[in-house]
């Protein structure tokens, strides 16, 4: 989710409200940056439920 505040754009959680980033100067750079985290987040899943071995 992105919130506006006066010094900036930020990315926040949804759940637990923790900064995942900013502050970005326009809605732009932060709506990038939360692509980022729910890439990551979808990929990290998807790596998990195909039974990858990490060691």
């Amino acid at each position: 989710m992105i919130e506006k505040r006066d010094d900036g754009y930020y990315v926040v959680s949804e759940k637990s409200e923790k900064n995942l980033g900013g502050p970005y100067k326009t809605c732009a750079e932060a709506e990038q940056r939360l692509r980022q985290v729910e890439y990551f987040k979808h990929k990290k899943g998807s790596r998990l439920e195909q039974g990858d071995n990490f060691g």
